[in-house]
């Protein structure tokens, strides 16, 4: 290599004099996805049953509003249309939810729980109705870094 192609090269690496760098660790994208995998692996501790949040979220929700509509359900979960069908065919075909036309709107369809469904809701979790702080050890700079 000669000496000019070597100046350039390294000119190159070189951080910039300008703004501060982008550093991963401290975007909150990047916290949120951590805190999003913390949460997941510690659901799947207490959870267990192989739902994701997601599913488990339907199925309380179900448990708590009673059948109702797909659409009302994706609302009351915040997942939009395609989200809360996608898990709604996944609850259904593990027989935990099951669907129907609603009688007054065929347009529309309607879910609601299985008997295997509600007893997933209603089996007994570590901790449930504690405080989270209760049942899940602290978030700590150990935890919160990969």
């Amino acid at each position: 290599m000669s000496g000019q192609t070597e100046k350039k090269a390294e000119q190159t690496w070189k951080p910039s004099a300008g703004p501060e760098p982008y550093v991963l660790e401290d975007q909150i994208g990047f916290i949120l996805r951590r805190v999003n995998q913390r949460h997941t692996g510690i659901f799947a501790d207490h959870i267990g049953e192989s739902l994701t949040p997601t599913q488990f979220a339907a199925l309380v929700k179900l448990h708590q509003m009673g059948s109702c509509t797909q659409n009302r359900l994706g609302r009351n979960t915040a997942m939009d249309a395609a989200t809360i069908k996608g898990v709604i065919d996944r609850l259904t075909r593990r027989r935990l939810t099951l669907t129907w036309p609603d009688p007054q709107d065929r347009r529309r369809v309607l879910v609601g729980l299985t008997a295997a469904g509600l007893k997933v809701v209603e089996k007994p979790c570590p901790g449930r109705g504690k405080s989270p702080n209760a049942r899940w050890p602290p978030w700590t700079k150990k935890t919160a870094r990969p």
